[in-house]
């Protein structure tokens, strides 16, 4: 767990003791893991094949590329770290990349078929 994720969990932590999660919708009540109703039609059905086959869409692929990148940095000796960095700057180019074409797509009424 990188320090990041460690203040987060902190703060979620925190504020569980001091009961701020108490008053949110559904509190107690078990999540509903099959729920795909965030998800666009179009894309339900190929979000579903790749659950299926154990399988994350690339952009999720990359953020855990990273995560475990940003792990093994936390420990390398300096000639290690700079190669690692590279790697995340890439994996996180990568991302961001991806990210525009999914907000252009998303933005662009004709490029989109219900």
């Amino acid at each position: 767990m990188n320090a990041f994720e460690r203040l987060a969990e902190q703060r979620i932590l925190e504020a569980m003791a001091n009961g701020e999660f108490d008053n949110l919708p559904g509190h107690g009540r078990p999540l509903n893991w099959e729920d795909d109703s965030a998800i666009p039609a179009r894309l339900r059905l190929s979000f579903k094949i790749l659950k299926n086959a154990n399988l994350l869409p690339e952009e999720m692929q990359l953020k855990k590329d990273v995560a475990a990148l940003q792990e093994q940095l936390a420990g390398a000796p300096e000639a290690e770290s700079q190669r690692l960095r590279r790697q995340i700057r890439d994996l996180e180019t990568r991302f961001h990349l991806l990210m525009e074409r999914h907000r252009r797509y998303l933005s662009n009424p004709a490029s989109r078929h219900e």
